[in-house]
């Protein structure tokens, strides 16, 4: 099921989210929360969303086979044949290299800057079955983790971004 995408300045989106008891990642009301959220994702022709744009404050996000595929810059075992969806992440940085480039939010519609992020940083999560998965993220794959782990935090890209502009839809 879509759901509807929260939209600055919603105060929501400015919370932090609580992480999920791993308890409960395997029960049904779960596993459909995170189909709706995929779905959500995809309707808007996004390539990542986070649970708080969806106005339920966990701390789980999807990434898009789209962004799997064309985005192979990874070390670890990932599967590149379905969405990722990562619950409680954690990540590091690996290099101290910053590399500024576009982003743009379904939550921040039609507006777009550009925002440094680290080019490497190692991941630390549970995958949506519940198992632990550590990995390594590089480039534009890191930056998408990294934009969508700011939403757990209550942290939009226009907080971060510079030469912000807005397009009319």
């Amino acid at each position: 099921m879509v759901l509807p995408v929260l939209q600055a300045p919603d105060e929501r989106l400015r919370k932090r989210s609580q992480e999920i008891d791993q308890k409960i990642i395997a029960s049904p009301d779960m596993q459909q929360f995170f189909d709706n959220m995929i779905a959500t994702m995809h309707a808007d022709d996004g390539i990542g969303i986070a649970a708080p744009q969806i106005g339920k404050q966990l701390r789980a996000f999807s990434v898009g086979i789209e962004a799997l595929k064309r985005f192979k810059v990874y070390t670890g075992s990932l599967p590149v044949d379905q969405e990722l969806v990562l619950i409680n992440p954690v990540w590091e940085k690996t290099t101290k290299k910053t590399l500024w480039d576009t982003e743009g939010c379904l939550s921040v519609p039609n507006t777009y800057g550009k925002v440094k992020r680290f080019g490497s940083i190692r991941v630390s999560a549970l995958k949506r079955d519940g198992e632990k998965i550590e990995f390594e993220a590089k480039g534009y794959f890191a930056r998408v983790i990294q934009h969508e782990t700011d939403h757990l935090d209550g942290i939009l890209f226009i907080d971060k971004a510079v030469d912000i502009v807005s397009s009319k839809p």
